[in-house]
């Protein structure tokens, strides 16, 4: 079990030292092992201030210090402060519309196990997801060393999310509709945790952003495809919302109103019903019962082979891709656009058609610098963005003092 220890002083001075605790411990959470002097750097704080912060993580089981491997110095080398990644863990659910995912993460973002089902294409299907996941989650936990703590919990789902109980209160692809899924996964578990989702779009945006290809980029747009579009937008280095908590629904910006193709949502011509998986697929003239990554990624494949139909249906998508990025990119100014999930197969199969749009419609000044690439973290993007939604607490306050008097990873621990 995990412990902690009391933290000196009242007031502001508490409220300072428990955001450094959270910093540090951040830093090399996001950014891996550092030394007392790199961490020094970094965040503007004294070596004795540091050494003292290090120490209480290390009290408390969440970090430990090493002497580095080599130094190539002289002198008595800086100690490194790793993260306890194999003690220290969250469990971290993926739901999208073709596979449940469920993982171990442990602190510092390493997938120490992870299982995965197959979701069939059935409808509102809350019980038997939850099942699911729960029996994975179980699975994985289970294989943890003794000694470790699960100090989260965390979940990805492709529908619209409402903030504070995981409520799913749009799930066009699926049909959910006020589907308390944050809840009954919570109580299937059985570990006393809560249970906080996020949109998939949003947690992919954040985690390329704090950890894949939009690290350094404080202004970027993620797209990410599964059987629509989704997406987040992160401005100044923080995820745009919206006044509910449902910004940021890319894929249904209208972009053809007037033939526009039906779209779940009700509406015709979203980005989503005009370069979604079924727009390619019937493009290339697929037949209506093929479905999911496989099929998408053959189309792209016959395309890189010189199949002209499946060149046609790439090229036909990557113009209405263009047109809904371009927007974007007007909208917003971002310094990158980054493509996750089957739109890295379709991007990767219509780029050019794609910039062809950007040179014809983007304004040139906001064109000049912004980049294009497909996500660094690939299908697990939105999995590790649900791991860090369960991380954030630990992050926020290692020190536990805002969880009823007990240290978050008191809360669960692996047996």
């Amino acid at each position: 079990m995990l412990t902690s220890r009391a933290v000196p002083g009242v007031g502001p001075g508490k409220d300072a030292h428990r955001r450094h605790l959270g910093a540090l411990l951040r830093h090399v959470h996001l950014r891996g092992p550092a030394s007392r002097t790199e961490l020094a750097d970094r965040m503007g704080l004294n070596r004795s201030t540091i050494m003292a912060l290090t120490a209480e993580l290390t009290s408390a089981g969440l970090v430990r210090e090493e002497l580095p491997d080599q130094t190539g110095r002289a002198g008595r080398p800086s100690l490194v402060v790793r993260p306890e990644s194999d003690r220290v863990f969250v469990l971290a659910f993926d739901v999208a519309v073709d596979r449940l995912v469920a993982a171990r993460v442990g602190l510092g973002g390493t997938i120490l196990d992870r299982r995965e089902a197959v979701r069939p294409r059935a409808g509102a299907d809350l019980d038997s997801v939850v099942e699911v996941l729960a029996g994975l989650g179980r699975r994985v936990a289970g294989t943890a060393g003794p000694g470790s703590v699960c100090v989260g919990v965390g979940a990805s789902y492709c529908g619209m999310i409402r903030p504070g109980d995981g409520m799913v209160r749009f799930g066009p692809d699926m049909g959910w509709v006020d589907q308390a899924f944050g809840a009954e996964l919570g109580r299937r578990l059985g570990l006393g945790l809560p249970v906080p989702v996020g949109n998939e779009g949003h947690l992919g945006a954040l985690a390329e952003y704090e950890r894949g290809a939009g690290v350094g980029f404080p202004n970027l747009i993620y797209l990410h495809g599964d059987v629509g579009v989704g997406g987040g937008i992160i401005v100044g280095g923080k995820l745009l919302n919206g006044d509910g908590g449902y910004g940021c629904e890319l894929g249904h910006m209208l972009v053809n109103p007037y033939n526009g193709r039906p779209c779940g949502c009700g509406s015709r011509g979203c980005l989503e019903a005009e370069v979604g998986e079924r727009a390619l697929l019937d493009a290339a003239r697929r037949p209506a019962d093929l479905t999911g990554r496989d099929a998408v990624r053959a189309v792209v494949d016959a395309a890189d082979r010189g199949d002209p139909l499946a060149r046609a249906a790439l090229d036909h998508i990557g113009d209405w891709l263009g047109i809904g990025v371009a927007n974007l990119i007007n909208l917003f100014n971002p310094g990158l656009v980054v493509f996750g999930g089957m739109l890295r197969d379709v991007y990767r199969g219509s780029a050019t058609q794609v910039r062809t749009r950007l040179t014809a419609n983007v304004l040139a000044v906001s064109r000049e610098r912004v980049l294009l690439r497909t996500s660094a973290l690939g299908d697990d993007a939105t999995l590790i963005g649900a791991a860090e939604l369960a991380f954030a607490p630990l992050l926020a306050d290692p020190t536990g003092e805002h969880s009823g008097g007990r240290h978050p990873a008191e809360a669960g621990t692996a047996r």
